[in-house]
């Protein structure tokens, strides 16, 4: 085996602890993909035998072509805070795809990729790296341009943020089918007061449309319960699905994809719900998966 061939073998045993990197930095598959393919660009163009650790390598250069990309779509100013949603990843209602599991543990649901959409680029990058990733903040700190201790006061605002939001949901998946299950019966009947008795008191409800439909939070139970008897008077065949590993829906109109919704639920109660509905992305969207 020629060095290039090692170099190629080497990478591939990366790849999928390097995309769940690139994924949980950037929200989007596709450009994780492009994060990683960089990575190894970068890495044939080295000379591998002066890298003494390789897996530390690549994970610092997959991390630094995301800060890249991150601070550039922040200049660009592409993706207001609470517009765009995270690239969902999709499976069937049954089980996930083996080759998801590593991008979606750490319970990386839709609804902790938006909260993480709202941190600094260097934050993000240093709760990606040390809590999800246990990378140290000696690491951490050169790709930041920053000391030791400030990469943990990143990491450590990151955190207070994440935690705050109550963003990773219940573990028992049933648990989630029960809920999810009760609120679409009772929205179909138009139950106010079961509704009222699925959502948390603090409820928040984020729907991105795309550019031409635009984005809209809605914010506690009534307004809420609203929404749902709205949609649920349009005829949409919902369809079970694991969204990110958490119990939802993907929705058809006349055949057509109308929308993927992801549920957190917290202690028996939705805490909130995260609808895509921009055509444009639901088009990129693999649905064989749920065949």
């Amino acid at each position: 085996m020629n060095e290039r061939d090692w170099l190629a073998e080497r990478f591939e045993e990366q790849r999928t602890r390097l995309r769940a990197v690139a994924y949980r930095m950037l929200g989007s598959l596709s450009e994780a993909d492009d994060a990683v393919q960089e990575a190894w660009l970068r890495l044939s163009r080295s000379d591998a035998q002066a890298i003494e650790n390789l897996d530390g390598w690549l994970t610092t250069v997959v991390a630094r072509v995301s800060l890249n990309m991150l601070r550039a779509r922040k200049t660009r100013r592409e993706e207001p805070l609470e517009g765009q949603l995270p690239e969902p990843i999709l499976d069937r209602a049954d089980g996930i795809n083996p080759e998801h599991e590593a991008l979606l543990a750490d319970s990386v649901g839709l609804a902790l990729l938006v909260v993480l959409e709202t941190l600094s680029p260097p934050e993000r990058l240093a709760f990606v790296l040390h809590d999800m990733f246990a990378v140290p903040f000696e690491e951490i700190a050169p790709i930041v341009n920053r000391s030791p201790d400030a990469a943990r006061q990143l990491a450590s605002r990151a955190r207070r943020r994440v935690q705050g939001e109550r963003k990773v949901p219940d573990a028992d998946l049933d648990e989630q089918w029960r809920v999810v299950d009760a609120f679409l019966a009772a929205s179909r009947e138009g139950n106010f007061e079961a509704l009222l008795e699925l959502l948390d008191p603090d409820v928040v409800v984020r729907a991105d449309f795309g550019p031409e439909g635009g984005s809209r939070v809605v914010r506690g139970p009534r307004a809420v319960i609203g929404q749902a008897l709205f949609y649920s008077r349009m005829g949409l065949d919902m369809r079970r699905a694991l969204v990110n590993g958490a119990a939802g829906a993907v929705s058809f109109r006349d055949g057509e994809i109308f929308s993927v919704g992801a549920v957190t639920v917290r202690d028996g109660k939705i805490v909130e719900m995260d609808f895509l509905g921009d055509p444009e992305r639901l088009s990129e969207l693999d649905l064989t998966i749920l065949d």
